[in-house]
Formats: structure tokens, sequence, C-alpha cells
């Protein structure tokens, strides 16, 4: 479908996600890359996203949230490794062998259905073991490692080839003692899986925070997410790396989000607009009806508080934001016609709006601007 057939569209910068992973590629170098595409890429689109990274010789993994998403990456032409992050029905275990799967483990029921599998096919499965050291979300406790280690050594065809955790607390501070606790104690889990003759090949701790603060989180491996797109974990972080002398122009956002005027309204003075009338005109008014709501990821905490940019210049959200539709003041921006081109995210003249723009109107984090975002908007790849 072409561009002018849309009324709502997102579009990928092929060259931006490239810059962004070789940013990434310098700040780890040598280390292997597992790339998040988890949530539908955060909002990128999955297929259109694996597109784009199978031509990156950096990305040699993939890591996803569930079973589906793991499926649909084989099913866009993936070839390489997929490490699986989150739970598998028991059930389903068969499909880790079936899609060359390497699994995050946590739960020692589903460990031990693996290895059982694993024998009836003489298959070796490659793991990741999820070390618990101060999340408190999946893992798997110090005392517990003795279990674990037992199952392993049941079942040698399920391998513990990584050994893995995450930081609770390194993008929302620019102290970094709980991430220095967090790093001990993975250290002194590894020392005593040692002992249990468990010695993980690739270890990995690194979000995007990590890869680009801290070198010694890097290890064998480090699993950017949210930087591949282009954006900062944080403000904080931000803040840590040009205080360490980082330089500013690191990334790059990958994400545009475009929509177009669907009616042009003219209201005189004391009009009300939207639902709960929340908004009042002061004076006659133009307002442009945008096809774009909440359904679409369109925050509803943006009411009366977010712009969007139309021809170059910032129109501001009247009234409430409706399941498909929305309304912008456009009366000081002349001109505006019908079918007009409208950004949501991206830049038009001088004006930007980002992500964390959104993210700051709506009181949230950039994470969820854009992984609410509807996968059914239709992704186009540009320059």
């Amino acid at each position: 479908m072409a561009k002018k057939d849309l009324l709502n569209w997102i579009e990928l910068s092929r060259g931006a996600i490239d810059k962004n992973i070789n940013s990434l590629a310098r700040l780890a170098p040598g280390r292997i890359m597992a790339v998040c595409v988890k949530a539908n890429a955060y909002g990128h689109g999955l297929t259109e996203v694996v597109g784009l990274l199978r031509k990156n010789s950096h990305v040699s993994y993939l890591t996803v949230h569930s079973l589906d998403e793991a499926i649909r990456c084989r099913d866009a032409g993936w070839t390489r490794k997929i490490m699986l992050l989150g739970p598998i029905a028991l059930d389903m275990t068969e499909a880790v062998l079936r899609y060359d799967l390497e699994p995050v483990i946590f739960n020692r029921d589903f460990l031990i259905r693996l290895g059982r599998i694993a024998k009836k096919h003489d298959r070796q499965v490659c793991t990741h073991l999820k070390l618990e050291t101060g999340t408190h979300r999946l893992g798997v406790t110090e005392k517990d490692l003795p279990a674990f280690a037992k199952i392993y050594h049941q079942y040698p065809s399920v391998i513990p080839y990584g050994a893995s955790t995450h930081f609770a607390n390194i993008e929302d501070t620019t102290s970094h003692d709980y991430a220095e606790y967090q790093l001990a104690n993975f250290e002194r889990m590894l020392r005593q899986l040692a002992k249990l003759k468990i010695k993980p090949t690739v270890r990995h701790t690194a979000s995007s925070a990590a890869t680009i603060l801290f070198r010694k989180t890097h290890f064998e491996m480090v699993r950017p997410g949210i930087a591949v797109y282009g954006l900062w974990p944080s403000k904080e972080t931000y803040l840590s790396y040009r205080l360490l002398g980082g330089e500013n122009d690191l990334f790059e956002p990958v994400l545009g989000w475009k929509t177009r005027v669907s009616q042009i309204k003219q209201l005189p003075a004391d009009s009300y607009v939207g639902y709960g009338r929340t908004y009042r005109t002061t004076s006659p008014a133009r307002i442009a009806v945008l096809p774009i709501g909440y359904y679409d990821g369109y925050d509803r905490a943006l009411s009366n508080q977010g712009h969007v940019l139309i021809r170059g210049r910032r129109a501001p959200i009247r009234g409430r934001i409706c399941m498909n539709i929305t309304m912008a003041d456009i009366t000081d921006i002349k001109q505006v016609r019908f079918e007009e081109e409208v950004t949501i995210i991206g830049s038009g003249g001088s004006e930007t709006i980002t992500a964390d723009t959104l993210a700051d109107w709506a009181r949230t984090i950039n994470y969820e601007i854009l992984a609410r975002i509807s996968p059914e908007m239709p992704r186009t790849i540009v320059k």
C-alpha cells in the first residue's frame, strides 16, 4: 500500500537502526550482541525490525519474551540464535527444539521436562540460567542453585550455556550502588555454580543502560533493547554518560509516527470540544480532527496536554483523546488542508516531538509510549 493511501502509519529508518547498533558495538567491542524484539520490537513492528536486523552482522542473537514472538521471528526469516526470556507452558516445551530456541531457565519443572524431551529426541539444547540478584522477578535464588545443578547433571543434553541477570535500578538513578550490589551477587553465584561443576560459556547482564555506562557488565554478551531503537533508557542514563565525557550524537530515533487531517472545523467562541466538555474555546478557532486515538496507542493522558506537528508547527491537543479520534487546534497555522500530513512522533520544520516528549506529557516512560502503538498500524521502511 502506498503511503498516500494511508491515514495512520509508522516510518522506520534503516539508517538510524544501523547507526545505533554500530554505536553499541563500539561501546561493547567484540561482544555477541543480543537485541530485544519483545513487545512487537518495542512497538516498531517485529517482522519489519527482524528484516532490518537480518542485514546487520553485529547481531547474532534476538531475545523475545514469548514463544509466539520466537515463532514470528522464525517466520520472518531469522535463522540465527533466539533467546526466549519469558515462561513457556510445559505442554509446549517441545517447541523449543522445533524452533531451535535457547530458553532462559528459572523453573525446575520446565528444566526437567526439557531434559526429558531433549533425551527422547537425542538433541542438545543450549539454555541460559537466570540468576536472581535483587530484581525479584523471574530467576533462580542462590539457595536453589544445587537443585538446578543436579538437574543439569541428570540431563547432559541440556547445556547450561549462558548465565544472566537483570539490573533493577540502573536506569532510574545516577547512583549505581544497587547495580554494584547485584553485580557482586551475580559473580558470587557464578562461583557457587563453578563449585557445583556448572560453568556457563556466556555471561550476560548488560541492558542498554549497562552497555552504555559499565564496561565491567559486558562479559561475553550484551543485551541492548531501547538503545537499538535510538532512545536513551532514561534521562539519568544520558546524564551519567555525558558526565563521563560521552558523545552527544550516539543514537538516532528509528520510529516516526504519522497521521492525516480528516476534517477541519471552524468553531465560534465558547464552543466545547470532545467528551466531557473539558476544553472550551475562548475565541473563534479552527480544529483539525485526526483519525487516531487511544486504541492506536495515543495515550488518553495526552488530552489537553500534548501537541502534534502540522506544517512544521505545534498544534495543541484540544479536548479528550477518543478511542479513534483526536482534535488539534490549527487556528494559528495557515493553509492546512484536508488529508494534510500530521506528525505524532518525529520532526517538522524546526520542531521535534519524540517518544520522550510524549512520555513527559503523559507522565510515563518512552518504553510504554512505543510498546503501546497498535501492531495493526502499517509500518514502512525509509532510508
